[in-house]
């Protein structure tokens, strides 16, 4: 019985498979839950010990397509258009 490299060639069968929320490879197929986002909680998984996930999926790491026009409209008084 070894424990190295021949013992690797057994490891075909996956545990985890596409997350329709995040993308990631960490829906657990036997679960049914995500690992990393915890789908299909309603609410994201994020935890306060992992400075470095949070940083990496936090709000202005996308595109921002309704957030980024807020301080030009703030500055505005959010008014509407006017003919």
């Amino acid at each position: 019985m070894t424990k190295g490299t021949q013992a690797f060639g057994g490891r075909k069968n996956k545990g985890h498979g596409i997350c329709v929320r995040c993308g990631k490879r960490s829906f657990h197929l036997q679960k049914k839950v995500c690992a990393s986002c915890g789908y299909p909680s309603p609410k994201i998984r994020r935890f306060n010990w992992g400075a470095k996930a949070k940083r990496r999926t936090t709000t202005g790491t996308g595109r921002m397509s309704y957030l980024k026009s807020i301080p030009r409209r703030f500055k505005n008084h959010f008014q509407e258009e006017r003919v």
